[in-house]
């Protein structure tokens, strides 16, 4: 395989399941040769605890909660491929959200996970929270990303959060048809809090040298 999808996380995780991904969500699941840069509106984005989020901040970090919740909010995403000391490559992303009050920004990396049909994500600058994400194809042909287990990385340790206190985080790339548009919805929910992050809507995309 050359070209992109040679380096694609998704892809990895996949392995024969890919061939179920109808051909935009397979051409975006590809990845780029170096960044891919995208732009778009969230009908809904963000979180409704507003600057509760800050008191969080201490622990997580910065860029990765939101403080601020809208509809109709143009966004930019920027995914680039890094590639690690090891030779292993990462997928980084950057998502600004123009929120009218001014904009935020959060960010996380995607690598091999450690089972099969997994992937390890690593959440904001300070990379304390992790994920471990199911990766497979839906029946409509869209690539979906499912959380089975958290940790929280503090002062080298790597520490597993138990279900009351992790988030169940699911997202889903994929196409509209009507618009030719690539669509993605995501939602971060706590059993005791409900949804502390939400995004959903559409954008168009080009990959960048």
């Amino acid at each position: 395989m050359t070209g992109p999808s040679a380096r694609s996380v998704f892809f990895a995780a996949l392995g024969p399941a890919a061939d179920g991904l109808r051909p935009e969500c397979r051409d975006y699941a590809a990845g780029p040769v170096d960044r891919v840069v995208g732009a778009g509106v969230f009908e809904v984005v963000g979180s409704r605890f507003g600057r509760l989020g800050l008191l969080m901040r201490p622990f997580v970090g910065p860029r990765l909660l939101m403080t601020a919740h809208g509809y109709d909010v143009p966004f930019r995403v920027e995914n680039r491929l890094v590639e690690t000391a090891d030779g292993a490559v990462e997928l980084h992303a950057t998502r600004t959200v123009h929120f009218a009050r001014g904009d935020q920004e959060f960010v996380d990396l995607l690598r091999g996970g450690d089972e099969p049909g997994t992937l390890t994500n690593v959440l904001g600058d300070a990379r304390r929270v992790e994920l471990r994400l199911r990766v497979s194809v839906t029946d409509e042909g869209y690539l979906r990303l499912r959380s089975e287990r958290a940790w929280l990385r503090l002062a080298g340790l790597r520490i597993p959060l138990p279900r009351v206190l992790s988030v169940r985080v699911e997202v889903t790339d994929g196409f509209d048809t009507a618009t030719g548009r690539q669509t993605v919805a995501a939602r971060a929910a706590n059993p005791l809090l409900g949804t502390v992050l939400e995004y959903r809507g559409s954008f168009v995309w080009r990959r960048e040298p």
